[in-house]
Parts: C-alpha cells; structure tokens; sequence
C-alpha cells in the first residue's frame, strides 16, 4: 500500500516512532490520538512504503569500548562510477566505518569512523584505508566531543494542520 501523501496523523507516527521506535502499538495509538488496529495498519503502510526503514537501538559506544570518532575526507584518484562504486563496496565490509557519504566538492567521502583509541583508528588508516589503490589522500578530523547526535530527519507538520491542533 503506497501512501502518496502523509496526513498529519502518519506524521506523528513517523516522528513518534522516530523519538522512541520501542514504544507499544497502543502507546502510539494513544499519542497520535486514533485506535490500535488503525495505527497498526498506518504504520505497516508505512514500513512498506519506504518512509520507516528500520528500527535499531541506539548504543553507547564509550561503554563498548569505542573511545574516539574520527570524519576522514578521503580524495580518490579516479571518479569513474566503477572506482566510486568499488570504494563505496570496500568501506561497506569495515565494521568500523559507521557512515559512508560520497560529496560533491573537493573530496569525494566522508567516513565517519570509530576506533577503541587513536592506536586503533591509525593502524586502520595505515593499513586499510589509505592502502586501498584509489586513494589519492585522506584528510582526519579527530573529533572532541559529541554535543548532538539526532537520528533521523526533522519531521515537519504541516502549519494548517498543526494550527488545528
């Protein structure tokens, strides 16, 4: 079932289960204002329509023992959609690399990657990433501290809809 365009209820869902992907089916009902078995039915819509692609716990990397984070602006030497698509190949087998974005600009990725301490995440340069042949350079930003870390994107509630509330 293919929903075309999202109501203000199916926003509240999105962004319910955005906030807390854990909660009850009835819990959501509750918070959206509509019944169990119609919410159930949105949210399965949902799912299949694409706009809900998973659900995941959020894991503190600190009590796992993954100490630093680090952005690597990696530069290819080659564009070719083949070489693109082969870095992009080798990076999603690195447990370490959490996120993977190819940029338009100077640099053609950015990886965010994570590593028990500076040790680890420099034997991994050394030996992974800047040992792949296409990489022409590789740019670190070691990062301080966290003060933001909000998953998903903002989910907007139309002001006409919103103001009925």
């Amino acid at each position: 079932m293919q929903r075309v365009k999202l109501d203000l209820i199916d926003r509240k869902i999105l962004a319910d289960l955005q906030a807390d992907g854990r909660m009850t089916n009835v819990e959501l009902a509750q918070r959206v204002g509509i019944s169990a078995p119609p919410c159930l039915r949105r949210v399965r819509a949902l799912e299949e329509a694409g706009y809900i692609k998973g659900y995941h716990a959020d894991l503190n990397p600190q009590q796992l023992g993954y100490g630093v984070t680090v952005f690597a602006m990696v530069g290819l030497s080659s564009q070719a959609e083949h070489d693109l698509v082969a870095f992009e190949q080798t990076v999603a087998g690195w447990a370490q690399v959490r996120e993977c974005y190819m940029l338009a600009g100077e640099n053609d990725f950015i990886l965010k990657i994570v590593a028990r301490d500076w040790d680890a995440y420099q034997t991994f340069l050394t030996r992974e990433l800047t040992a792949l042949q296409n990489v022409a350079h590789v740019k670190t930003a070691l990062t301080i501290r966290c003060s933001k870390s909000e998953p998903g994107v903002p989910v907007d509630m139309p002001a006409e809809e919103h103001a009925a509330e």
